[in-house]
C-alpha cells in the first residue's frame, strides 16, 4: 500500500519558520527522487525543492536560500526546513516522487501572515 503522509504545517507571521515532515511507503521512497510539492488557492501545483537519493538537492528560485530539503533513508521520511517564510508561501504542500506519482498524500497547509 502507497502512503504519503505530511505533517507540521500551521500558521506563522512573515519571517518566521516551519519544519513539514513526510512519512512515505518504502515502495514510493526507496532510490527514488522525493520532493515538495506546493499549491496555492488558484494556482497550478509546483515542485519546490527536490533530493535525490544520493543527497543532491534542488531548489525553484522562488524558495532558493530559504529552504532545505533532507531525507531520512532508514525512516523514509523527507523533510522540508522552511525559514524567512513570506505570505507567498502560503499553500498545500505534497511530498511525491520527481516526476510526481499518481499518488498523493493529504498535505499540510502552511499559511504565512503579513
Amino acid at each position: 500500500q502507497v502512503q504519503l503522509v505530511e505533517s507540521g504545517g500551521g500558521l506563522v507571521q512573515a519571517g518566521g519558520s516551519l519544519r513539514l515532515s513526510c512519512a512515505a511507503s518504502r515502495s514510493i521512497f526507496s532510490g527514488n527522487v522525493m520532493g515538495w510539492y506546493r499549491q496555492a488557492p488558484g494556482k497550478q501545483r509546483e515542485l519546490v525543492a527536490q533530493i535525490t537519493s544520493g543527497g543532491f538537492r534542488n531548489y525553484a528560485d522562488s524558495v532558493k536560500g530559504r529552504f532545505i530539503i533532507s531525507r531520512d533513508s532508514a525512516q523514509s521520511t523527507v523533510s522540508l526546513q522552511m525559514t524567512n517564510l513570506k505570505p507567498e508561501d502560503t499553500a498545500v504542500y505534497y511530498c511525491n516522487q520527481v516526476p510526481r506519482s499518481e499518488y498523493w498524500g493529504q498535505g499540510t497547509q502552511v499559511t504565512v501572515s503579513s
